[in-house]
């Protein structure tokens, strides 16, 4: 069976070559462009992409894109590269050895290798995500951060086949993390609005989701950044949990001066 490979792409030449090529054998390789300004299409064109344009400034989030371009794809099966991940051999086989079987499911979990100060993350291992799928049983709805909707059987790979997992090449910093933090704890506000967190949230989360990256899913073996990841992944929690507080107060405070 065919496949399409959908890149969305905005300012995506630090690593766009290098996932390129290891795209370039899969059946189409559709690239959905938010009008960038840097050399991101003139590298597509190298490599023979179709391209399309979403505008950018329709949207503040990709997902709108991303649901435009599964729809502008030539074939039935669609596998969803950030620009930023690259594609292992590996992966590529199985997902045309899959394709040809008749008990093929109608979608798949693909695991993702995470970088944080220069060393692989075992705690931020396997970031199991839903990219590959049956377009016309797929959706992708306009909200950060969520998986596709895909109506049938899905499976997921083995986590120990890590020769099967996409290689996320964004590599954070300390930077990074805290930037995303504030705004993807931002995005939590919406999603999370029909929470309700007690007191001891603020003392539990955080501890669970440090115990959770740092002892069961392995961070203890990456040194100090594993350390540091962990910190940081409780530290999203208080602040996402500080947030929806602080917004709670606020709309009690506005309802009171009505």
């Amino acid at each position: 069976m065919a496949i399409s490979v959908v890149i969305n792409t905005y300012n995506a030449e630090k690593h766009l070559e290098r996932v390129l090529e290891s795209v370039k054998s899969f059946d189409e390789v559709l690239v959905c462009d938010m009008e960038s300004t840097d050399s991101t299409l003139d590298i597509a064109s190298r490599y023979g992409c179709r391209i399309v344009t979403f505008p950018r400034g329709r949207y503040n989030i990709v997902e709108p894109a991303r649901e435009f371009a599964i729809r502008s794809a030539s074939h039935e099966w669609v596998l969803v590269v950030d620009a930023d991940e690259v594609v292992p051999e590996g992966l590529r086989r199985h997902l045309y050895d899959i394709t040809s079987k008749d008990n093929c499911p109608d979608g798949l979990f693909i695991a993702r290798k995470n970088y944080f100060m220069g060393r692989l993350m075992h705690a931020a291992y396997p970031d199991y995500i839903l990219r590959f799928f049956r377009k016309d049983k797929t959706t992708w709805p306009p909200i950060i951060h969520v998986q596709p909707d895909v109506k049938g059987r899905v499976d997921r790979l083995p986590r120990q086949r890590m020769d099967m997992a996409f290689e996320h090449l964004a590599n954070d910093t300390i930077s990074d993390r805290l930037r995303k933090t504030d705004q993807y704890t931002d995005n939590e506000l919406t999603k999370k609005a029909s929470k309700h967190y007690g007191a001891m949230a603020f003392l539990w989360r955080p501890f669970f989701r440090f115990f959770k990256a740092y002892i069961l899913k392995g961070g203890i073996r990456d040194g100090i950044p594993g350390f540091v990841f962990a910190k940081l992944e409780a530290y999203y929690q208080l602040v996402m949990l500080s947030k929806l507080r602080e917004k709670t107060s606020n709309d009690h405070q506005h309802d009171g001066q009505e």
